[in-house]
């Protein structure tokens, strides 16, 4: 360790903050610790400041997150300097980046991360498929593989399939993060992993979430907050690559990159690969394994294509639409929830009220709180789809935030107005994935009412039928 000969700061304190911040890209309010010990710490060259924004003769660019779009940046008056500073709009929501903030990052004592004799308490059994992805995931840790990409179908198990993995990480004294581009699927995944890993320091990091240090050895984590770390992992695995807004925002994949440390691990989990990836995986560009079967061992549900000539007149109608009291009729498993997936928020609102008394009367529902929508910027959006696990809810009304990452054992799936372009190839397959994931109750009615098919919709179905092929289902 470090000797101190004009500080206060101990042995202690400094494998403290080699914990806190080493792999961070921090503004200095993101730093919790008094001024006079961070103003020490930058004397003992502990920190080192970096600028928030590079100048060039030709342009600019943002530190953080990579951005060097001449519109997604702005000017502020800064009362400090009373000067005018430049500042990266395109990661605002992570703290304003000007040009007369510096970042710092830890430069001090490096911490250690403990190797673990058996980290994993999870007891259950993978399947072959899930067997063959799993030994291939843990070679490419073992080996220091730069990249590697898991391609397994819509309720595969990929979760358990990342457990050896994890588990021969922890015990290599890895540092992990799993990131995702949905905060819901944090949330999915945290009591998860702490279920499978309890002797383990884990820590879910999204928008509002209760745990903000970021000092664990697994992390899950959104995409977005990635913008904060540097080289700060030994393995990083981006669960559902495909999903928005990942493959959308440039930052988000430059993020991960920097937050992966130079001879790490990069791990791609997807169902849904797209055209960039299956570009790669054809000319062999990028190491993978595919995974056709669930792990009960039954096909993917293959989705209706249901043909409404006035569709849009009956979604907006206040009796509700004629095509799903019609289906509601003749339904086979009438126990099963339905999970609605509506194109915009404002009509998953209108559903949620037009569709409230009729569902009363023919007793779908025993009261008014059995049918909700959520959506993105619903407040409760995780009360209610926590209510909907419990089966306090028999109804659910949603946008495409629950198109991944969440499991329901046993539901039917409706899409109105399947051919709106917020439902493209890859959310239908996804939208699909969510019927039938239970052993108890392996299919689900799937349903894409739509006015007029789409490219999207064709293109869903087939990769559907194209996967249950090649696992042998007829």
């Amino acid at each position: 360790m470090v000797k101190k000969p004009i500080t206060c700061i101990d042995d202690d304190d400094l494998a403290l903050y080699s914990k806190m911040f080493t792999g961070k890209l921090l503004l200095r309010q993101e730093i919790n610790i008094p001024h006079e010990i961070f103003d020490e710490l930058l004397h003992l060259k502990f920190f080192k400041q970096r600028p928030s924004i590079r100048h060039s003769t030709l342009q600019q660019s943002c530190v953080r997150c990579g951005n060097s779009e001449a519109h997604l940046f702005g000017h502020y008056p800064c009362i400090q300097c009373q000067k005018e500073h430049i500042y990266c709009r395109k990661c605002i929501v992570m703290g304003r980046i000007s040009a007369c903030e510096p970042l710092y990052e830890w430069i001090g004592p490096t911490y250690t991360f403990p190797s673990h004799d058996q980290p994993c308490s999870w007891k259950g059994t993978l399947t072959h498929y899930q067997e063959r992805a799993a030994e291939k995931l843990v070679s490419a840790i073992e080996h220091g593989q730069r990249e590697f990409l898991i391609w397994a179908v819509c309720g595969s198990g990929k979760t358990e399939m990342l457990f050896p993995g994890l588990t021969r990480a922890l015990q290599l004294g890895m540092r992990i993060c799993i990131a995702t581009p949905r905060a819901d699927v944090v949330r999915e995944l945290l009591p998860r992993l702490q279920e499978a890993f309890r002797d383990v320091h884990i820590q879910g990091l999204y928008s509002g979430s209760p745990d903000k240090e970021g000092t664990a050895q697994l992390i899950i984590s959104t995409t977005h907050q990635l913008l904060r770390f540097q080289e700060a992992f030994d393995v990083v695995i981006i669960d559902e690559v495909d999903a928005f807004p990942y493959h959308a925002d440039a930052s988000l994949p430059f993020a991960t990159e920097r937050a992966k440390k130079k001879r790490g691990t990069m791990i791609y989990l997807t169902a849904t690969p797209r055209q960039k990836e299956r570009r790669r995986l054809m000319f062999k560009r990028l190491p993978y394994i595919f995974v056709p079967v669930r792990y009960h061992n039954h096909p993917l549900p293959v989705p209706q294509l249901q043909l409404q000539m006035n569709l849009q007149k009956q979604l907006h109608s206040s009796q509700g639409p004629d095509f799903f009291f019609s289906w509601l009729e003749r339904r086979e498993n009438k126990k099963r929830q339905i999970l609605i997936f509506a194109s915009t928020i404002q009509l998953a609102e209108k559903l949620a009220k037009t569709l409230t008394k009729p569902l009363l009367e023919n007793q779908t529902i025993r009261n008014e709180h059995e049918l909700t929508s959520v959506h993105s910027e619903d407040p409760d959006r995780m009360e209610k789809i926590s209510r909907y696990r419990k089966k306090e809810i028999f109804v659910l009304i949603t946008t495409t935030i629950l198109e991944r990452g969440v499991t329901f054992p046993s539901v039917d799936v409706l899409v109105f107005d399947a051919g709106h372009e917020v439902f493209d190839e890859a959310a239908l397959v996804q939208i699909a994935g969510r019927a039938g994931r239970s052993a108890n109750d392996p299919t689900g009615d799937v349903i894409f009412f739509h006015d007029g098919k789409t490219k999207a919709m064709v293109r869903a179905r087939k990769s559907i039928e194209k996967m249950n092929r090649r696992a042998n289902f007829k």
